[in-house]
């Protein structure tokens, strides 16, 4: 049972959705990935990655004038985007980010996944969107073979984050108040029932903030990588 917030996907913007999602394949010989036309309403196209029962997300703008290609210009290339934290409790969560004052950007109510897109702006270094999934371990936003059921699937999966800030003390202390935990260190939130980590360092000089690393279970020997803008290592770094 999900006893407290899991990060369950990760997405990174692209200029070309289709060059690093073969990049990722290629690298860490995932399966083909899913394709979401519900991205659409966003003015994106994408692919949706599994990685153990966690997944990794590539989105690029298919339209001018979206939020991903803003993006894209603000940080002057690919990068990480986007961390969508899996809750127990969805509605305790909505009334928690209500009371810390976080603007909500979207929201999806459906019978077996639910989602609440954060306001950059209230909650830096990304989009930060709080979901709920039934059954536990499905995932619909991964395609029809996640939706209501979980498939055979190899082990490993996303054990962390480090997010590039221009104050990484405060960010850590607004991440940690809109999951209900805690930041200790001060710039470290630790989320130890599912082995995963988020570490908030200073933006590095003309970059802005932004999601700069992703440590993943279960990679193939080599690497590190740098994938659209993301470095990708193992969980030993």
């Amino acid at each position: 049972m999900l006893s407290g917030p899991r990060l369950r996907q990760v997405a990174l913007v692209a200029r070309d959705c289709g060059q690093v999602a073969g990049q990722l394949r290629q690298a860490f010989g995932w399966p083909p990935p899913f394709h979401d036309p519900g991205v659409g309403q966003f003015g994106l196209t994408n692919a949706v990655f599994a990685a153990g029962d966690t997944f990794v997300e590539v989105v690029a703008p298919a339209l001018p004038e979206t939020t991903a290609g803003r993006y894209l210009e603000r940080r002057g290339g690919d990068g990480g985007y986007m961390a969508i934290f899996q809750v127990p409790d969805l509605a305790a969560a909505r009334r928690r980010v209500a009371g810390l004052g976080v603007r909500v950007v979207w929201v999806a109510d459906l019978a077996d996944i639910a989602a609440t897109h954060l306001h950059p702006g209230d909650v830096p270094g990304a989009i930060v969107s709080l979901d709920w999934a039934s059954p536990e371990r499905s995932w619909r936003w991964a395609g029809p073979s996640w939706t209501g059921h979980v498939p055979e699937h190899p082990p490993g999966g996303v054990t962390g984050l480090t997010i590039e800030v221009n104050d990484p003390a405060a960010a850590a202390r607004r991440w940690a108040a809109v999951l209900g935990v805690s930041a200790a260190p001060a710039t470290v939130i630790e989320l130890p029932d599912q082995g995963q980590r988020l570490r908030f360092v200073p933006a590095r000089s003309g970059r802005g903030e932004g999601i700069t690393e992703v440590t993943i279970a279960g990679l193939p020997d080599g690497g590190p990588w740098v994938i659209g803008g993301v470095r990708f290592a193992d969980e030993e770094g």
